[in-house]
């Protein structure tokens, strides 16, 4: 599969060596584009090591058409293949590539946008009052200008009520979103052993309770009584189960570790136990098949309980990220009762080719990105917080984005994604997770503004991504 292409290793040398004064250079011979960023080190945080990066953009590659995708009320690719419309989304093969069916039959790549709700800090809460009516009117001017960029969605966390409200006034567009359930991490804070960490929550010795019989329980408890705002509703793309759970080759050491009697060691033991193996054997293979066990109830049992009672919308999984997306073991059995497997992205500049030929040779599913961003030093904060790579404008956040996404359309198993989000961090606001501090991670500032020349360049690769990955 012609994805990366070999002119951006051929432009490298020429490029590098020249010497770079600015942030980015570009070349002539539409070749890629060089961004200077530096990557997010947790443990280091301070340290400036800045690199340059080929990227790839619509302009670079001259692959824009002569006209944008024509689109439907979804998003969805207006004229092209039609397909069976079932009144929910669903996912299927075109040509030898993964795709979303819409609603009404139509191919459909989803573009969101984490976090499509107002601010809650000072400075957020002065600007909306300068800038909007009310909530309805701040929704419909959001849309408006999220979809005149090119997205077709909301990714979860975002205010459902606004969306449904603004969806139910609306003749022609319906903005997808995506509910978050919080099963796992629901079910942990009614057993009072979540803590809070940056980005996601914290279990005791990170194992998840999931071989608790009150696991399921919960889930079919809590399912049944939100549900019910869900059903029936065609711009529900699928659901989250949970947030980047702990799940990884330190899993097994992890329950082992549990207090004696706690359900989880018991099952850590006799998993061994079957294996006829002692810890002092214990090898990352079999750290990394542990995992996989783990994973594997938990979807099994999100699974069931969803379908049950709600067998319409999509399973979305729940959000694999750092080492879990990497372990054969946990994507497959991701792919085994998930409809879509979903991962957040950091630490590469762009999805690196082993990684998604990886996904969808262990998961036989389609895949969404559902965390990736820049954070720019012109915007005036901070930036001491998150994953995401730090780059000097907001130019070169643009210019991320399309290599970003490029490379995502340029696969075949990816079906969308979801830029995190939607406005900045203020700095003004109380009580946030300790990741989301003082960083421009939005595509609108703390005022309600949005930064023109990053949205121009999402626009411009969102605009087209149905010709750039051969949908007609």
């Amino acid at each position: 599969m012609d994805r990366r292409i070999s002119l951006i290793i051929m432009a490298a040398a020429s490029v590098l060596m020249s010497g770079c004064a600015s942030s980015v250079q570009e070349n002539q011979d539409k070749g890629p584009v060089y961004v200077e960023a530096k990557e997010w080190d947790k443990q280091h945080p301070d340290r400036p090591v800045w690199k340059m990066y080929p990227s790839l953009t619509v302009d670079s590659l001259g692959i824009r058409p002569e006209k944008a995708d024509r689109l439907n009320g979804y998003g969805s690719l207006a004229k092209g293949p039609s397909f069976k419309a079932t009144g929910y989304f669903y996912t299927t093969e075109y040509n030898d590539r993964w795709i979303f069916v819409d609603p009404e039959g139509h191919a459909h790549i989803d573009a969101a946008v984490v976090g499509v709700r107002t601010g809650q800090g000072e400075r957020n809460k002065a600007a909306f009052s300068g800038k909007f009516a009310d909530k309805e009117d701040w929704i419909a001017r959001t849309v408006d200008a999220l979809v005149s960029y090119g997205f077709n969605g909301a990714g979860t966390w975002s205010d459902e009520e606004a969306i449904k409200a603004y969806n139910s006034l609306s003749e022609d567009r319906k903005f997808t979103y995506c509910p978050m359930l919080n099963l796992m991490s629901g079910y942990g804070r009614e057993l009072k052993i979540t803590r809070q960490l940056a980005g996601n929550t914290g279990y005791p010795n990170q194992c998840i309770p999931v071989f608790d019989q009150g696991f399921e329980e919960y889930c079919d408890r809590h399912i049944a009584s939100v549900i019910g705002r869900y059903k029936g509703d065609p711009a529900v793309l699928g659901f989250f189960s949970d947030n980047e759970l702990p799940i990884g080759k330190k899993n097994l050491e992890g329950y082992l570790d549990l207090p004696e009697g706690d359900n989880g060691r018991k099952a850590a033991e006799e998993w061994l136990e079957k294996k006829g193996v002692s810890r002092s054997m214990i090898t990352d293979e079999l750290r990394c098949e542990f995992a996989g066990y783990v994973a594997d109830r938990y979807y099994d049992i999100v699974h069931r309980v969803l379908k049950k009672y709600d067998p319409d919308h999509l399973y979305l999984g729940s959000r694999l990220h750092g080492g879990a997306k990497h372990i054969r073991e946990v994507v497959e059995a991701a792919g085994r009762h998930c409809d879509v497997i979903s991962i957040n992205y950091y630490g590469f500049w762009d999805v690196r080719d082993k990684d998604i030929a990886n996904w969808e040779s262990w998961a036989d599913k389609p895949f969404i990105i559902t965390e990736f961003y820049t954070k720019a030093e012109d915007s005036g904060l901070s930036n001491a917080t998150g994953a995401g790579w730090l780059v000097h404008t907001q130019k070169d956040r643009g210019i991320h984005y399309q290599n970003f996404i490029i490379g995502l359309l340029r696969s075949d198993n990816c079906v969308g994604w979801s830029w995190f989000k939607y406005q900045d961090n203020d700095p003004t606001a109380k009580g946030v997770d300790p990741s989301n501090l003082n960083s421009n991670k939005g595509c609108f500032d703390n005022d309600y503004t949005p930064y023109g020349e990053l949205v121009t360049r999402m626009q411009e690769v969102n605009s087209i991504r149905y010709s750039v990955a051969g949908i007609r």
